[in-house]
């Protein structure tokens, strides 16, 4: 059962069990927690503008948009990172709260980041954001 809108941080913990009950894991351990940090980091840059310098080829359109979300009041809510289809493809669900620049605070808003697994000429893999479409 998920908590009720406006509850804050409170009903976080259940938010992310509702998550995890409805998407069983199906990723290696160590490739869902750079996907999580990657995940959370991007969305926290677009909504906020804090780190867009980190993924310029995934912003390299928004240079000029000023950031919509108030830095001190976000808050990623839950998340997990599942595969989407195929091994080298996955997507991260994201459930966040934030205050705009109008002063509007909301909870339980939604965001799918997907990434693709790059391999590097020496053999090491990363997880790519995939831009909109």
């Amino acid at each position: 059962m998920l908590p009720p809108r406006g509850e804050g941080a409170a009903g976080d913990r259940a938010i992310q069990q509702a998550l995890e009950s409805a998407w069983p894991t199906d990723l290696p351990a160590d490739d869902e927690r750079q996907l999580l940090t990657a995940g959370r980091a991007l969305l926290r840059a677009d909504a906020t503008g804090e780190g867009r310098n980190r993924w310029p080829a995934y912003f390299v359109r928004q240079e000029t948009v000023a950031p919509a979300f108030s830095t001190a009041r976000f808050r990623i809510q839950a998340a997990i990172a599942r595969r989407d289809g195929r091994p080298d493809r996955a997507v991260v669900h994201l459930v966040w709260a934030g205050t705009d620049r109008g002063g509007t605070y909301s909870d339980g808003r939604i965001t799918d980041l997907y990434f693709t697994r790059t391999a590097s000429a020496k053999g090491v893999s990363a997880w790519v954001p995939q831009p909109r479409t």
